[in-house]
């Protein structure tokens, strides 16, 4: 008996020692775990939801501000420039500047050093630790090509393509001096060539050198590829940095695309867009392939012009068509029929604050309302295919605006753009300027991102809107000539607000010239 009592009470006492044990051990596995839970959901804490991005459009950077100092620049690599731009003025630069304007009918001045340089300050101070920057075309002035002949009259050949070439490469170094590990976007303006405004070669010496410059900093594993296509027309994929997950950003040239667009001949390509267009068909399909997000930037918008539509008075709701920036409205069918996985477009162009939404267009179906089309035969309202365009506005203060750029937050899990704001100048010049908060997107407008769906709600607002009394409305004729209160577009503000959404031209005279049923 003893020994089964003996037995017993050893049976009970490793039992409870293994227990003991076991729950030691399991305590030990929950207070691990806990603490990899409690340590991620601090990582997680301390890495935001969003990055900051800096976005900039149409700097039409002026090199010949001080006429005297063009020979120097032309002798001189682009590393050098910065030093001679800085060295004191000539005694009569005004007067002979004002010379230059006046006979290459300039009808006002671009970005001097002084307000490039006063840019570059406020960027620093207002955009540090932006992820990447994003310039959407324009880097050279206006009547660049007219003023460098004029001070260069027996140029050699090639010259004209030398000096084009180091301006973009000293705009684009003075950016990347900026904001160092933060690699530089550009897309191509329309006066971004090296022979004139609007005209451009395919597969180019200039497009080759130049996108040696654009792509310099790119990841080895993307240089070549961007390099390569770079050089066939001015456009190229690459992808946008960490933190920001699986997506890439598809730089267009869309000069190809415009109504305006020749060879440096003179003579038209059709062949250059639709390479550019396959090209990014193949992109997009590839992104698809990847579950990857993507943003497109190019210059040139695609939608109707207003501005020239109304200068010339263009009877549309009579049956005129309205004037177009682009030659076809297959760039906007392209995004918006990949718009599953488009994130967002960037243009510029027009030196102006603007929203526009790209939708697709259904068979059958007219506008009911911005963002909804009624399809009578089935009685019901779809949604289209859509995609939230972000129109930057310019540094350059050549239209009346005050200089001004923009910085995003973006959602680094899905590349959202969720929120931007403005910054502006005080005064057209840079000199002395002070570089404010114009405004903010989310909180002018009460929305939580920058999306379709946000878009087309907010535009649609806009349209029914037809006096322009909202506040968002009137939020919107404030921001959009950066720095002034001119309230111009008030007076064409229907007509605009057709455009921002509707860039077929049928599609616009839908809107614009509405039939009394």
């Amino acid at each position: 008996m003893k020994s089964k009592r003996t037995f017993r009470l050893f049976r009970h006492a490793f039992l409870s020692k293994a227990l003991f044990a076991c729950f030691l051990m399991l305590s030990g596995e929950a207070l691990a775990q806990s603490g990899q839970r409690l340590a991620t959901n601090q990582a997680a804490h301390q890495t935001p939801a969003t990055v900051p991005a800096l976005l900039l459009s149409d700097i039409h950077f002026e090199p010949f501000g001080d006429p005297a100092k063009a020979a120097k620049l032309a002798a001189a690599p682009a590393s050098q420039w910065q030093a001679i731009f800085a060295a004191p003025s000539s005694p009569d630069q005004p007067q002979r500047f004002q010379a230059l304007q006046q006979s290459c009918n300039v009808r006002a001045a671009d970005s001097s050093f002084a307000l490039f340089q006063s840019s570059l300050k406020a960027m620093r101070g207002h955009a540090s630790g932006v992820r990447f920057v994003a310039v959407s075309g324009d880097l050279i002035s206006h009547a660049f090509q007219c003023e460098y002949h004029e001070l260069f009259p027996h140029s050699p050949p090639g010259g004209y393509r030398s000096f084009a070439e180091k301006t973009l490469a000293y705009v684009i170094g003075e950016l990347d001096a900026a904001f160092p590990g933060a690699p530089v976007y550009v897309a191509l303006g329309n006066n971004d060539t090296d022979c004139g405004d609007y005209r451009l070669d395919a597969h180019s010496e200039f497009l080759t050198d130049t996108g040696k410059e654009v792509t310099k900093d790119f990841p080895a594993a993307e240089r070549k590829g961007a390099q390569e296509s770079f050089a066939a027309g001015g456009y190229y994929s690459v992808s946008l940095p960490a933190p920001i997950e699986n997506a890439r950003l598809l730089v267009l040239n869309d000069l190809f695309m415009s109504s305006h667009y020749a060879t440096c001949a003179g003579q038209n390509d059709a062949g250059a867009a639709e390479a550019e267009l396959a090209w990014l068909q193949q992109q997009l399909a590839e992104a698809r392939a990847r579950q990857q997000k993507v943003w497109v930037m190019g210059h040139i918008p695609p939608g109707v012009d207003l501005y020239s539509t109304m200068r010339k008075l263009t009877d549309v709701c009579g049956g005129q068509k309205p004037v177009m920036f682009l030659s076809s409205e297959k760039l906007a069918e392209t995004l918006t029929e990949n718009s599953d996985v488009v994130r967002l477009a960037i243009f510029a162009h027009t030196h102006m604050d603007e929203i526009k939404l790209l939708k697709a267009e259904m068979p059958g179906t007219y506008p009911a309302a911005p963002g909804h089309f009624t399809i009578e035969a089935k009685g019901f309202i779809a949604e289209p295919k859509a995609v939230a365009v972000k129109m930057v506005p310019s540094i350059s203060p050549i239209h009346g605006n005050n200089p001004s750029f923009t910085v995003a937050e973006i959602d680094r899990a899905t590349a959202t753009l969720k929120d931007y704001r403005v910054f502006a100048a005080s005064n057209l010049t840079g000199v002395k300027a002070q570089w404010t908060e114009e405004y903010d997107f989310a909180q002018s407008y009460h929305a939580a991102e920058f999306t379709a769906p946000s878009v087309s709600k907010l535009v649609s607002g806009f349209v029914e809107d037809y006096n322009a009394g909202s506040a968002a409305s009137q939020a919107y004729i404030r921001n959009f000539l950066t720095g002034s209160s001119s309230p111009l577009l008030s007076l064409v503000w229907p007509q605009y607000a057709c455009s921002m959404s509707n860039d077929s031209a049928q599609a616009y005279k839908a809107c614009a010239c509405p039939v009394a049923h």
